[in-house]
């Protein structure tokens, strides 16, 4: 009797996973499991509907399991370069980058004291020399020669920094 539903379940199948050989696959289950049903002794009053009702659930079985399944082999997926972090945020970038802070740090602080003060108030919380002066209680003219001394000892680091760099290869 359920032999003259399977061209209609076929075709019914072939519409839902638009493969010919997928959908016979899924008829094929459908009727064992329906006929499996029956041989147990369940009682099926329209045997029509279970095989439909069982051929969509085997449908959203097999969609399911193919989503859960679908992913690139990991030998294949290239790394687009979209999907990397800045440049910034590498690790790499990031241990210069503190490198190179604390070696501008250092070169300040082996300042002299007051030359220090003047440089990082002048430079570093960008105050005028004239303010500078004035809460150091200096001239103007020695508040410049101290931010010439600290701007020189940047510019030593900086040198230093990249003699380093060239000397690893370039990694910084």
């Amino acid at each position: 009797m359920l032999e003259r539903f399977y061209r209609e379940l076929l075709n019914f199948l072939t519409r839902q996973v638009n493969d010919r050989d997928t959908a016979a696959d899924l008829a094929q289950e459908s009727y064992a499991r329906v006929l499996a049903a029956q041989h147990q002794g369940q009682e099926v009053a329209d045997p029509r509907a279970l095989l439909y009702r069982t051929a969509k659930n085997l449908v959203t079985d097999q969609h399911r399991r193919s989503e859960f399944r679908r992913h690139d082999s990991l030998d294949t997926v290239a790394e687009p370069e979209a999907q990397h972090a800045p440049a910034h945020l590498q690790p790499e970038e990031v241990l210069a980058s503190r490198q190179t802070v604390h070696a501008y740090a250092q070169a300040i602080e082996d300042l002299p004291p007051r030359c220090r003060e003047a440089f990082v108030l002048h430079i570093i919380e960008d105050l005028p020399q004239a303010e500078v002066a004035r809460r150091m209680g200096i001239s103007v003219s020695m508040v410049e020669k101290h931010v010439v001394r600290g701007t020189l000892a940047c510019r030593r680091c900086e040198r230093e920094l990249q003699r380093a760099d060239a000397s690893e290869g370039g990694d910084r």
